[in-house]
């Protein structure tokens, strides 16, 4: 009778998991919400060449100069070695699914190191982790790399050396835990007239994503470090953004069937 209860058990444990994993996915691929911006703070870059003139912070601006008219970007410091990777670490907002990274390479060149044919001091390569601080007890504000346990990194993409917006898409969207993002930029192209190193630049910086809240959460769970999904079924339909037309329609009757099962399954 015991083992007649535990196979019950496990199998409505099975249901309800399937449910709402099954919510989760319908959601990332058929949600008809725009993707927004979903960084919240800039955390901290690799290396700047003159902080804080030309921090990660500038990167946040959605404006290439600011209202004196001076440049607003990023630059790392100079590298005799052109293969020198640099970074950029972000804080994301929670309960977020990234779709796509958008970088801003300006013709900053002529402001920041003396070149007056403007070339462009992008990378050749650009690419992107995320992950979750190493410990759930640490209370930092700015925590390093080294705090860091990247549990996502995606394909590696070539940057134009263009001055324009250029947008690098995940081959799919990928579920953020933990709230922190890496930008790694590899491969400098322009050395500096003025000292003959390599910097790179970055003028502004987007993170796209589809927020999930509130029918999706996520919970670090303590002292563990385990995670946990949240499910709030009557949620589902916001994080949608359906029309009126699909009040009648057969998804709709669909998620109404999911949600009720989900219900019964808690």
């Amino acid at each position: 009778m015991d083992n007649v209860n535990v196979d019950s058990s496990k199998a409505i444990e099975m249901k309800r998991d399937h449910i709402v994993y099954a919510s989760l996915v319908e959601a990332l691929s058929r949600s008809e919400v725009s993707p927004r911006d979903c960084i919240e703070d800039a955390i901290s870059a690799s290396s700047t060449d003159h902080y804080p003139d030309v921090s990660i912070v500038n990167t946040l601006s959605p404006w290439s100069r600011s209202r004196w008219g001076l440049a607003s970007y990023w630059s790392s410091k100079g590298h005799c070695d052109p293969d020198v990777p640099e970074t950029l670490i972000y804080k994301l907002n929670a309960g977020i699914s990234i779709e796509s990274l958008m970088l801003f390479v300006d013709d900053v060149a002529y402001c920041c190191l003396g070149e007056p044919e403007h070339p462009i001091h992008s990378a050749k390569y650009v690419r992107i982790r995320m992950g979750h601080l190493k410990s759930q007890n640490l209370q930092l504000c700015h925590p390093g790399e080294d705090h860091i346990v990247w549990t996502y990194t995606s394909p590696t993409f070539p940057m134009k050396q263009e001055n324009q917006l250029q947008q690098f898409k995940l081959p799919e969207p990928v579920l953020c835990i933990g709230g922190f993002l890496q930008i790694e930029l590899s491969g400098s192209v322009q050395k500096a007239e003025l000292d003959g190193l390599f910097y790179i630049c970055i003028s502004h910086v987007r993170v796209l994503g589809l927020p999930l809240k509130p029918a999706f959460d996520i919970e670090i769970l303590k002292p563990s470090g385990n995670f946990l999904l949240k499910y709030h079924p009557d949620s589902v339909e916001s994080l949608l953004g359906r029309s009126s037309n699909y009040e009648n329609s057969f998804e709709r009757k669909r998620f109404l069937l999911l949600e009720t099962l989900a219900k019964r399954s808690w």
